[in-house]
């Protein structure tokens, strides 16, 4: 017997991604994309960088830090903030998937903070059938992450951080997988990893301040969903960006945020046998298409922040994918407000082609400040 979700979902899931955990229909990713498993973990899962475009390892420290740089937990202002994100996700194709975010963080010190998050992506019901079609089980897909994240202001201006997680995978339970000649037992994967992070804040005279940031998330063990010997990597994943934020009076203020997004994993027809430092290593240089195709492999976010007073917030965002990579490209949306302990924030997704599975994709966060 041999294991299928639901056609759609995983068509869905796919292209939503660029990216094919297990055995989510892999042929139909694009010709070079860059494959991983848990690609949920390159999603911004908050409002605010959802709707910059998914640009957030330079911007201003707030709950949500921890998953963007965990150094920028150095420069937190408020003594203790949690904030909960919820998406109903590719909504505008299926209607039980869900991505939910809840992290907070609570200052050790003033250059210190120790935060705490976790990350619940639910795929929702699919149905597997057997060789003839006939149905086995219904079953709900579902992945997790547990994280803990320290960052520590080494100067008025420089800080540096560091986090781990727990990564829990469990697309297909234990079914049977295989056909008549060959099966094996699919099984949840679970792997560990960690985030390393820098972040530079400087106030460039009285209007103008700059801030450069770079992070490597998901630095950790290949992950299985078998009994065969087969492992995936993990999205392990390079940011570079920077925020300049320039106040254009007492009230008013803009910041320009940039994120460039790089996976350090082997690119389509490397060595995918290789160790995990080895393919972060190879993976500069590994694509097959020489320096032009390392080239494609870099995803751009870029968003506008504009600040009313900090109580009222409007943004707007745009993300690049190469075609070749997988051809996201989507403009966002978004508010957000600010009242005494309290924040809202909202973002809506708008892709360049049509019937994108991307399309109508809202995400929300509400967040609470304790000084």
């Amino acid at each position: 017997m041999y294991k299928r979700s639901t056609l759609i979902k995983a068509i869905a899931f796919v292209l939503a991604f660029a990216s094919a955990p297990f055995a989510f229909a892999q042929s139909t990713v694009g010709s070079n994309a860059v494959t991983t498993a848990v690609p949920i973990l390159t999603v911004a899962p908050d409002a605010r960088s959802a709707a910059l475009g998914d640009a957030g390892v330079a911007l201003s420290p707030d709950a949500n830090a921890p998953f963007w740089n965990p150094a920028k937990l150095g420069f937190v202002q408020n003594d203790l903030s949690v904030s909960f994100s919820y998406s109903p996700w590719l909504r505008n194709i299926v209607d039980d998937m869900s991505l939910s975010y809840l992290s907070g963080y609570k200052k050790l010190s003033e250059t210190s903070a120790l935060s705490v998050s976790l990350l619940y992506f639910d795929l929702g019901e699919i149905q597997f059938i057997d060789e003839q079609r006939n149905p086995i089980q219904d079953y709900n897909p579902k992945e997790y992450t547990v994280s803990v994240a320290y960052g520590q202001a080494l100067s008025e201006n420089f800080s540096l951080g560091i986090g781990a997680r727990f990564i829990h995978s469990n697309l297909a339970g234990n079914v049977n997988v295989g056909g008549s000649t060959q099966s094996f037992e699919s099984e949840p994967g679970n792997t560990a990893a960690v985030d390393v992070g820098v972040y530079y804040n400087k106030d460039l005279g009285q209007k103008i301040n700059l801030a450069l940031a770079g992070n490597i998330s998901n630095i950790g063990g290949k992950i299985s969903y078998t009994t065969k010997d087969e492992k995936d990597f993990l999205p392990t994943n390079l940011k570079l960006g920077t925020a300049v934020t320039y106040n254009l009076d007492a009230y008013n203020k803009l910041t320009l945020a940039v994120d460039a997004n790089k996976l350090l994993v082997p690119s389509p027809g490397a060595d995918s046998t290789q160790t995990v430092l080895s393919g972060i290593f190879t993976s500069f240089g590994d694509a097959e298409g020489g320096f032009s195709e390392e080239l494609q492999e870099v995803n751009i976010s870029t968003g506008v922040e504009y600040w009313y007073n900090d109580l009222f917030a409007a943004r707007a965002g745009y993300f690049y994918e190469h075609p070749e990579k997988g051809g996201r490209k989507y403009f966002s949306l978004g508010l957000g407000l600010r009242y005494q302990k309290f924040g809202i924030d909202a973002a809506y997704l708008i892709p360049n082609d049509q019937n994108n599975p991307l399309a109508q994709t809202l995400r929300f966060s509400i967040a609470l400040n304790l000084e």
